[in-house]
C-alpha cells in the first residue's frame, strides 16, 4: 500500500455530476462539479429522468477534467469511490455503473459511499485536524439529521425529520411565494430585507420532550395558510417578511436540537453539513449560540456544502482504511440509511 492513498471519487445522487481526486481523505487535488440547476429551474424542481440523461452526457468529461486538474493518471489512483445512496435511483445508477467499469478495467478497489456520510466528511477536508467524537447537523434538500459521530464511519442518529427535510421545505415555500427554484438561496437572500419577527410561524412540538426529531411540514402548511388568508382578504403580501419569519422558525429548531445533542453526548464540537449549511442565518445563529454555550461550531466552505465528489473521496478514505470495499455487484440504494453497509 502506498503511503498516500489517492482516491478518484464520483457523485451523481441528484442533479450534480461530480468527480474529485482526494489524497488521504483531507487533501483535495481536484473537485469538478457540473450542475444542472439551470435546466431544472424551468421545471420548478429536479426532474429525475432529465437528471439521469444529463449525468450520462456529462460523467465522462467530468472525470477527465478531475484527473487533468489533479495532474493524475488513472493508473496512479489507488481506489474508485462512488455514491450508491441515498438519492434518485436513475441518477445514482449512472455513477455506480461508471465507477464499476473503472474498477473492473483498472483492477482497482471499489468503495461504495453513503451520500449523507459524504456530507459529514466534508468537514474533514475543511478542518484538517478534526477528529471524532462530535455532533453533526446534516441539513440538505433531501435530508435533515442530527448525528453523533463516535468514530470514523461510526454514527448514531439522534434525530431526523419525520416528514419534509429542511431544504425541501425551503423549496416549497419559495415556490409558494413566487421566488422560484432553488428555494434555499432565494429565501436566504430576500429574507435579509424582511422582518423575521413579523409572522409567528409554528415550531413542531412532540409528545416526547426529549426527542431530537424534526418536522417541517407544519411550518410549510402554516405559510400556505397565511398566504391563502392574505389573498382572501386581498391584502398585500410581503415576501421578505414571510421568507425571514419562515427561515427563523426553521433555523430556531435546527439550532435548538443541535445544542441539545451536544449536551446529551457531552461534546463541545458541532459540525454542520449539507446544502442548507450555506444558509447565512443558520451560520450566524449557530455561531452565536455556540459562543454562548462554549461549543465550537464548524462549517465547510459553500462549495463543500453542495453535492460534490470531494466529500465522497474523504468518506471513502476512512472506509478504505477499514478494509470496507465493495464488490462489482454494488447497486444503487435510493433509500440507503445512514450507517448502513
Amino acid at each position: 500500500m502506498n503511503e498516500d492513498i489517492k482516491i478518484l471519487a464520483i457523485e451523481t445522487s441528484c442533479d450534480e455530476t461530480a468527480a474529485a481526486v482526494v489524497v488521504n481523505g483531507r487533501e483535495v487535488l481536484s473537485n469538478i462539479i457540473s450542475s444542472q440547476i439551470d435546466i431544472h429551474t424551468k421545471f420548478g424542481g429536479v426532474v429525475p429522468e432529465v437528471a439521469s440523461r444529463k449525468h450520462i452526457e456529462a460523467i465522462g468529461l467530468v472525470v477527465e477534467d478531475a484527473l487533468a486538474k489533479a495532474d493524475t493518471e488513472l493508473q496512479d489512483i489507488d481506489a474508485i469511490a462512488v455514491t450508491y445512496g441515498p438519492g434518485l435511483v436513475g441518477a445514482l445508477l449512472v455513477g455506480v455503473q461508471y465507477a464499476k467499469g473503472l474498477s473492473y478495467g483498472l483492477k482497482k478497489p471499489l468503495i461504495g459511499v453513503n451520500h449523507i456520510e459524504g456530507h459529514i466528511s466534508a468537514n474533514f477536508i475543511q478542518y484538517k485536524d478534526l477528529e471524532p467524537p462530535f455532533v453533526c447537523l446534516v441539513v440538505s434538500g433531501g435530508h435533515t439529521f442530527v448525528v453523533y459521530m463516535k468514530d470514523y464511519g461510526d454514527f448514531e442518529v439522534l434525530g431526523q425529520t419525520r416528514d419534509d427535510a429542511a431544504g425541501e421545505a425551503f423549496d416549497k415555500v419559495a415556490r409558494a411565494i413566487g421566488l422560484g427554484y432553488p428555494g434555499g438561496p432565494k429565501i436566504d437572500k430576500v429574507s435579509r430585507e424582511g422582518n423575521k419577527e413579523a409572522i409567528a410561524f409554528p415550531r413542531a412540538n412532540f409528545h416526547d420532550k426529549d426527542s431530537l426529531d424534526f418536522s417541517f411540514s407544519g411550518i410549510k402548511s402554516a405559510v400556505l395558510n397565511y398566504l391563502n388568508k392574505m389573498n382572501m382578504k386581498e391584502e398585500e403580501i410581503n415576501k421578505a417578511d414571510i421568507a425571514a419569519s419562515f427561515q427563523k422558525a426553521v433555523v430556531d429548531v435546527l439550532v435548538d436540537n443541535a445544542l441539545k445533542a451536544c449536551r446529551l453526548k457531552k461534546v463541545d464540537k458541532i459540525a454542520i453539513a449539507g446544502g442548507v449549511a450555506s444558509n447565512s442565518h443558520l451560520r450566524e445563529a449557530m455561531m452565536q449560540e455556540g459562543r454562548k454555550n462554549g461549543i465550537k461550531v464548524l462549517f465547510p466552505d459553500p462549495i463543500l456544502c453542495t453535492d460534490n465528489a470531494a466529500m465522497i473521496g474523504s468518506a471513502a478514505y476512512f472506509e478504505f482504511l477499514k478494509g470496507r470495499k465493495a464488490h462489482l455487484e454494488l447497486n444503487a440504494i435510493p433509500n440507503l440509511k445512514l450507517g448502513e453497509r
